[in-house]
């Protein structure tokens, strides 16, 4: 950039699109990629809230470490444009192929640009580097963020429903954010729902107390009442894995540039895939002939 004043549009923007579109939904989609392990059973009533929401987080970040993958069906919406993909984890990131769009099947010319988009993905070293160093990056920052929780947030009981423990939750006021996204993500109140029979996150409802201004709000804000709802479940038998995501925030950066997003996604069909996976096999599995569309 030539001039400050186009450096801090720049800077203003990418952190604005980066908090809404990437920290809060994206920090939320990595800690809920729950896998299969023996969780502490510690029953509710004999712990504190903030002990149980401890408890919880421990339990989500050792449940990672077990890297198995997955295969699943991506239906999402954003900005009124719907889109179903089919997901293909393996040791090397995820894999996904566009199936339909606002309900229709891809034309010739669609399948064509995915069936180019994919392959460079599986020839390319530089692309491979690209979407390993994304996918380190994003676990990083969600792991730092997710042990947060208990120390960002007062707990509260809340009551509940068979296994389920709902927890309230507000903003600790001796809790000092490191970060801009540390920020967004202390400025937050809701709920969070637990299954304590196997002490894991069930759910997580949140929005903003108030405007989160940056830069004293020369560089921009988030309006207060943005809020997300994430769910997660036992998929299939040891299995936890996120279910349903819905996000909406608004906001400027700079006093100029209206920030607004509404996205929501469903992920569902889950099947496990050899831990091993490389990025050609999940190709060749996204590009069977029995993979089609299903908008049911």
């Amino acid at each position: 950039m030539q001039s400050w004043f186009k450096t801090c549009h720049a800077l203003a923007s990418s952190l604005a699109v980066r908090l809404i579109r990437s920290a809060v939904p994206l920090t939320l989609i990595i800690i809920l990629l729950g896998v299969s392990a023996r969780p502490q059973s510690v029953p509710s009533s004999q712990v504190s809230a903030n002990d149980l929401a401890q408890r919880v987080v421990t339990n989500e970040l050792t449940f990672q470490d077990d890297h198995t993958n997955w295969m699943y069906r991506l239906e999402k919406e954003q900005y009124g444009k719907k889109q179903v993909e089919e997901i293909v984890e393996t040791k090397e990131g995820s894999l996904s192929r566009l199936l339909s769009i606002n309900d229709r099947p891809l034309t010739a010319k669609q399948q064509l640009e995915e069936d180019q988009r994919v392959r460079e993905l599986t020839i390319s070293p530089s692309a491979q580097q690209k979407l390993r160093r994304a996918l380190d990056a994003e676990t990083l920052q969600g792991r730092r963020l997710f042990k947060m929780l208990p120390d960002a947030f007062v707990f509260s009981y809340a009551g509940g429903d068979g296994n389920l423990v709902k927890l309230s939750f507000r903003p600790n006021p001796n809790f000092h954010a490191p970060s801009l996204e540390a920020r967004v993500f202390h400025d937050m109140e809701g709920e969070m729902w637990v299954d304590c029979k196997q002490q894991r996150l069930a759910g997580f409802d949140g929005h903003l107390t108030q405007t989160v201004k940056f830069g004293f709000g020369l560089l921009g804000h988030l309006d207060k009442g943005g809020h997300f709802e994430v769910r997660q479940a036992e998929v299939v038998p040891g299995h936890w894995d996120m279910t349903t995501l819905s996000l909406e925030m608004t906001g400027k950066a700079l006093l100029f540039a209206t920030i607004g997003v509404q996205k929501r996604e469903n992920h569902r069909d889950f099947h496990r895939v050899a831990d091993d996976l490389t990025l050609t096999q999940a190709a060749d599995i996204l590009n069977r002939p029995i993979v089609v569309a299903d908008n049911r």
